[in-house]
């Protein structure tokens, strides 16, 4: 993965969606902005605040990320971090157009830019180059072909449109799939697994999710000696619960956790909209009353 400026990064990264496997896509013919927002936690505190926004029109997408590390992490680190994605969803998965990154913190900063067209990476930039390291697994062109950049991968369609009535039984297929990530500098696979269909009532969201365990498998790009690569692809406690959205294909992330080297990290929503318009109990939006 891109994150080589220390914990600060690696933080953003899980919060920016890289712990992957967020969204589902609305049904083609739907249009409107679905936005979620998130506390991000370590071992129990807060440590900062993130944003999904997902703008949808006929079949093309256009989603931002943005994320920051508050209180005493914000101040040891100044971690923060915005990503961007545009493209179309072609048949059973998105075909990404344009992916950018940038997260800064108090080490370094990163940005990476991408053209994509048909799975195939058109153009890369990234600012600042990578660091060679003799263990660094060599990114060929056929790691950059048949892939998704990390936020086009949010994007996760089933083949169902959501009801009250369909919810639990759909929700299984959404945990089925293997995404190809190639964030600029990494090829990576996360694989998501059906675990259980569950009901939440939390601040931000009540209601059905799909809960999704998670498995990450390194490919190229990494450094293979690295402790840290061998800690997550060993790592079993990984999961991400879907929020299901009535009337569309499209679910949303409720909650993300990732076991880190030094803990349990977790994004929790504390807000889920549509057109601004917050979710109830029946995964719909609940309108005001006069």
């Amino acid at each position: 993965m891109l994150g080589r400026s220390g914990w600060s990064t690696a933080c953003l990264r899980a919060s920016a969606g890289a712990s992957l496997a967020l969204v589902a896509f609305v049904s083609q013919a739907a249009a409107g902005t679905v936005e979620a927002r998130y506390d991000i936690s370590l071992m129990g505190f807060k440590i900062g605040v993130a944003t999904v926004k997902a703008d949808i029109d006929g079949d093309r997408y256009d989603l931002s990320i943005w994320a920051k590390l508050t209180g005493l992490a914000g101040v040891m680190t100044s971690g923060k971090g915005a990503a961007t994605a545009t493209g179309s969803l072609d048949g059973s998965r998105p075909a990404p157009g344009t992916f950018a990154i940038t997260t800064a913190g108090s080490e370094k900063s990163i940005t990476v830019r991408m053209a994509m067209s048909g799975g195939t990476v058109q153009a890369l930039e990234v600012n600042p180059q990578i660091e060679p390291h003799p263990d660094r697994i060599a990114v060929t062109d056929a790691h950059r072909r048949n892939v998704l950049d990390p936020v086009s991968a949010l994007l996760m369609p089933v083949s169902a449109t959501l009801s009250r009535t369909n919810a639990a039984s759909v929700s299984a297929n959404a945990c089925r799939r293997t995404l190809p990530i190639f964030d600029g500098a990494a090829r990576y696979d996360i694989s998501l697994t059906p675990r259980t269909v569950r009901t939440v009532n939390g601040n931000g969201y009540q209601g059905p999710v799909a809960v999704c365990d998670v498995r990450y498998s390194a490919i190229a790009g990494h450094r293979a000696n690295r402790k840290v690569t061998k800690f997550m692809e060993e790592n079993r406690d990984m999961q991400v619960w879907l929020a299901p959205l009535a009337g569309t294909r499209l679910f949303m992330p409720y909650r993300i956790a990732v076991r880190t080297p030094i803990g349990l990290s977790e994004i929790e929503a504390t807000s889920l909209t549509m057109d601004g318009v917050p979710l109830g109990r029946d995964m719909s939006p609940v309108r005001a009353q006069n």
